[in-house]
């Protein structure tokens, strides 16, 4: 029987072996279940914000990017549009100095005809020519416009290139950061495709052993995490976690089981046939709690979505991926960190309870072997009793006997004494004749 204080009466009531355990049970279930429940919300929470967070900045960067390369373009399309103003001046400029000069020829023509027949052949060459090298003029002051022209055409298209890029890079960026989880998946498909079955498990051991040296100093300092080496009842795990308070009390337990297929294998495990055998391997160890990390059924939604817990087969057995490695344990620690003050108070009072039913126990103990000894002492008591009242049953028949011979012996005396021998000759002549003589012999000898 264990003795229970309420917290809120102080009033101490007794409960027997299998209600403790299932007020202890209901205890510790109900608040891992809210402390488990709490933190994979949390956890939730936080992806969500995350992702929220990488979203904005995503659109925060981009706008920026798009600001830079928008003023950019702008300020390529003022260059252009200045290059074509100035292309324009050129062109109109060039175009006065040749009509100047066609003037200037057609007024010396005009005057030539006037003054001779050759020399109007003479001005009416030089006006061809005039013309000829205004014609190269402008052809020249296009061809440099238009190479001006190209060359911000492509500074142009060449920033909406590099805008493009840098957007595209970004928004890659981001979302590589989103989908961490997938691509740790995938290196590991493509990471156990070159490997063997064996291989790849041992892999997978040595990446959570690694994973969890990482943070032990910091995270678990009083923690024994180490391989399962015990292999006395048929079968063993491949690691067991256990952590402790400073003061040396269990904290939680886990027997840890790693399990990887390699795609070439013939023969495709499922995650549910090793249930069976890691429940037994945990019962069988005392853990508390049996965690099944696999790569199995790679394209399982189920598996794929995060913690699995298939209590429904077996207690206080979970089902995760590699990445939630480290994060089931510590949910399983805080969760159980709640409840350790619960689980010391009861602790503390199942003592006390041992206590007085040791106590109870003893005293039992002491009045059971007292009330046998003092049986055997009162039967020997008793035998003795009997024993002397045969004594004195004896010693009183004894008594009899010699009262009885005492009295015999007393008339045996008397008779004795009224013994004479007259008495004794009287019907005895010849003895009476020898006492006779004998008398008469005294009488007649009386100095003998």
């Amino acid at each position: 029987m264990h003795e229970i204080i309420c917290p809120h009466c102080k009033k101490a009531f007794k409960v027997d072996e299998a209600g403790y355990a299932d007020i202890l049970k209901q205890v510790r279930d109900s608040e891992f279940d809210q402390q488990l429940h709490d933190r994979l919300e949390l956890a939730e929470k936080d992806k969500l914000n995350a992702v929220e967070l990488a979203k904005s900045k995503v659109s925060s960067d981009m706008q920026k990017i798009a600001a830079n390369k928008d003023s950019e373009i702008n300020e390529l399309k003022a260059k252009l549009e200045a290059g074509q103003v100035e292309r324009k001046l050129a062109v109109a400029e060039a175009l006065r100095a040749v009509e100047k000069e066609r003037d200037v020829l057609a007024n010396e023509l005009e005057k030539a005809k006037q003054d001779n027949h050759s020399a109007s052949k003479l001005a009416e060459a030089k006006l061809s020519a005039s013309e000829s090298a205004q014609k190269l003029a402008i052809t020249e002051a296009l061809s440099k416009v238009e190479k001006e022209r190209d060359e911000l055409k492509n500074s142009l298209k060449q920033a909406e290139l590099e805008k493009q890029l840098a957007e595209k890079s970004l928004k890659d960026k981001y979302e590589t950061q989103i989908k961490d989880r997938d691509d740790a998946i995938e290196r590991l498909r493509d990471m156990k495709a070159r490997l063997s079955t064996k291989m790849v498990g041992e892999t997978l051991e040595q990446h959570c052993e690694t994973e969890f040296n990482r943070i032990r100093a910091t995270a678990f300092p009083n923690a024994y995490f180490e391989k399962d080496n015990d292999a006395g009842a048929g079968s063993k795990g491949d690691f067991i976690f256990r952590d402790s308070d400073n003061a040396g009390t269990e904290i939680v337990s886990i027997m840890f089981e790693m399990k990887n297929e390699s795609d070439t294998t013939a023969t495709k495990k499922k995650n549910e046939d090793f249930f069976k055998e890691l429940d037994k391997d945990r019962v069988e160890k005392g853990c508390e709690y049996a965690i099944l990390v696999s790569l199995l059924e790679p394209d399982s939604e189920l598996y794929n979505s995060g913690i699995v817990d298939v209590f429904h087969r077996y207690p206080k057995m979970y089902v995760i991926r590699p990445q939630f490695f480290i994060p089931i344990i510590t949910l399983l620690r805080n969760a159980a960190m709640k409840s350790l003050e619960y689980k010391t108070e009861l602790a503390l009072i199942k003592s006390q309870s041992i206590d007085i039913t040791n106590f109870e126990n003893d005293l039992d103990q002491f009045k059971t072997s007292f009330a046998k000894n003092y049986d055997l002492a009162s039967r020997k008591f008793q035998t003795a009793i009997d024993e002397i009242d045969k004594s004195i049953d004896h010693l009183q028949k004894t008594k009899d006997a010699l009262l009885g011979t005492a009295r015999n012996l007393r008339l045996a005396n008397d008779k004795a004494q009224d013994v004479t021998i007259k008495k004794l000759i009287r019907k005895n002549p010849t003895m009476a004749a020898k006492f006779a003589e004998l008398e008469d012999n005294e009488s007649s000898n009386p100095d003998e």
